[in-house]
């Protein structure tokens, strides 16, 4: 029998954390989105008809007050601290699941306060009383069952937990996925997805699925989801002991008492950690955090991941963690003194099989971990901004598709790039996009202008295009035009409602877009770091009254 977990469970927590930042009232629909759709939204959103998933357009159309935020996990973790920290003042063993969600072995609480009921009642009344902030507590065991019996309000009796979540739907399983990373995520609800089409509807008709068939059927990842479904662990009791040598500490001289300077230190620790754990063939699964400042003030905490930590994952903890102390209000002990102390200490580790990484993962090979830690040393020299790595974003225009975010940061898009979008540019992709746009001038025949009509059409075929002040190449071939318009119904909205466009909003913009094959150059034009000299085509885009060379095709 898996042990007896107590799980503390604060509903909506991105929400109440947004809101508590801007502080806003408990009666104000908020909504938290992450790429244009609702990540968590507040009871009164909810009234409102707006869901999670839920597209930012139709979230608004549903409920014309809400109030939008942007998903920030730092903002989450800093303002759940004073949570942490109000029920460790009562109970040791404190997990941190993800901000919002922290696990705690419930023998201990339970014997100390009379009952399961009991000690369940002192930490609702506790975090109420010195964090004024709502939660739920489950009990049960093994750790799934307990997050589930939370979301529920419920204690299930020793033993129970099979039969608690026998009749509960198989879709329960994707409840966790919110603390995976995307692709864990997604594969989670493909799973899901799968099971339903198979008929399969509850988490008992999964658990009785024979474990060996599982495997075979699903792989590996699906077997500790069926694990849990069966109300046992999601990894087996019995796991490897980490050796004590692998703890890593580092002396901050002098101390740090901001975030992102102790955040440089963590990113070099986690890679060192990381490093020994790949050696011995392991990879982390419970992280122990320890700070200590030279006033001798300590904060120690223990993060569990469903999945082995990358290095990446573990410095976001670790800031996540320092965040929350040092910038920490009311309800928590901010410290004195700065961070002079700096620990990381692996509490549970699995075989590094658990562990898949991209083939182009910052963390495989020795010579990708070796430019990792040569990039973070230019960035504490020079500054984050200083190193930047391109990803690929969604959208319709080339400004929009590539954006550059700091060596170490979350490589997520702002916009999910393999969606349809609707007037995007076909395959192939301009090779050559200046960092801002040429000017251009496109001539017809008779040497005059070429426009745009009102119903978006070339006033005349293009002849000549010339490019960055009078450098003039012939047209031999052209396509379009191609006219997008974005965000048209932001005026719309605002001219229903009687009112104007908020400054804050992003204005329309339309667009009209042709790709024009050019002749070879047969004179002095541009320099070849711009235009070949041979034949070459180019993407003109005409906005804002003008013509604009977007990219070029090589």
């Amino acid at each position: 029998m898996p042990p007896r977990r107590l799980v503390v469970w604060c509903p909506d927590w991105p929400v109440v954390a947004a809101a508590r930042a801007a502080e806003l009232g408990p009666l104000v629909p908020t909504a938290v989105f992450a790429a244009n759709r609702v990540v968590a939204c507040s009871a009164t959103a909810r009234d409102s008809g707006v869901r999670r998933g839920m597209r930012r357009r139709e979230a608004q159309s549903r409920c014309p007050d809400l109030v939008v935020c942007e998903h920030d996990p730092d903002r989450d973790a800093r303002l759940f601290e004073p949570v942490v920290a109000a029920i460790e003042d009562m109970m040791p063993g404190v997990e941190i699941i993800r901000p919002g969600l922290v696990a705690v072995p419930a023998r201990g609480p339970a014997r100390y306060f009379g009952s399961e009921e009991g000690a369940a009642e002192r930490v609702i009344d506790k975090i109420d009383a010195q964090v004024g902030v709502e939660c739920q507590v489950g009990i049960a065991d093994g750790l799934f069952a307990a997050v589930l019996a939370a979301r529920r309000g419920q204690l299930v009796a020793p033993g129970l937990s099979p039969e608690f979540l026998a009749p509960l739907a198989v879709d329960e399983i994707d409840q966790l996925a919110d603390r995976l990373s995307g692709r864990q995520a997604a594969g989670r609800a493909e799973l899901v997805d799968l099971l339903r089409r198979l008929g399969i509807r509850t988490l008992g008709q999964f658990a009785a699925l024979d474990p060996a068939d599982v495997a075979t059927r699903f792989g590996r990842s699906a077997l500790a989801m069926h694990r849990a479904a069966a109300g046992r662990e999601e990894r087996p009791v019995l796991r490897r002991q980490p050796p004590p040598d692998l703890v890593v500490s580092e002396q901050l001289d002098p101390p740090v008492d901001r975030v992102d300077r102790a955040a440089f230190a963590a990113k070099a620790l986690a890679d060192l950690l990381h490093a020994r754990l790949g050696e011995l063939g392991l990879a982390c699964t419970r992280l122990g955090i320890s700070a200590r400042t030279e006033h001798g003030e300590e904060l120690d905490r223990v993060w569990r991941c469903a999945e082995p930590l990358t290095p990446a994952a573990t410095a976001d903890r670790v800031r996540w963690q320092l965040d929350g102390w040092l910038n920490g209000r009311s309800g928590s002990s901010r410290p004195t003194a700065g961070v002079s102390v700096l620990s990381l200490r692996p509490e549970e580790v699995v075989g590094a099989g658990g562990l898949q990484l991209d083939l182009l993962s910052a963390a495989t090979g020795e010579a990708d971990a070796r430019a990792g830690r040569a990039f973070a040393r230019v960035q504490g020299m020079l500054g984050p901004e200083a190193v930047l790595t391109g990803i690929l974003d969604g959208g319709r225009d080339l400004r929009d598709r590539v954006r550059f975010v700091p060596w170490g940061d979350e490589r997520r898009p702002a916009l999910a790039p393999d969606r349809p979008w609707p007037g995007r540019i076909p395959a192939p992709s301009p090779s050559v996009v200046p960092d801002s746009p040429w000017p251009a001038e496109v001539l017809d025949a008779e040497g005059r202008s070429v426009g745009i009509t009102d119903r978006d059409r070339l006033t005349a075929a293009p002849h000549r295009v010339e490019v960055a002040g009078g450098r003039s190449r012939a047209v031999s071939r052209w396509a379009g035009p191609w006219p997008v318009t974005e965000r048209w119904w932001v005026e719309l909205l605002a001219v229903a409602a009687g009112q104007t466009a908020p400054a804050t909003q992003v204005p329309p913009r339309s667009s009209v877009r042709i790709q024009v094959v050019l002749e070879a150059d047969s004179g002095p034009g541009a320099p070849e770091a711009e235009l070949d000299p041979g034949e070459v085509a180019l993407l003109l885009v005409h906005e804002q009254g003008r013509w604009w060379v977007q990219g070029a095709y090589r």
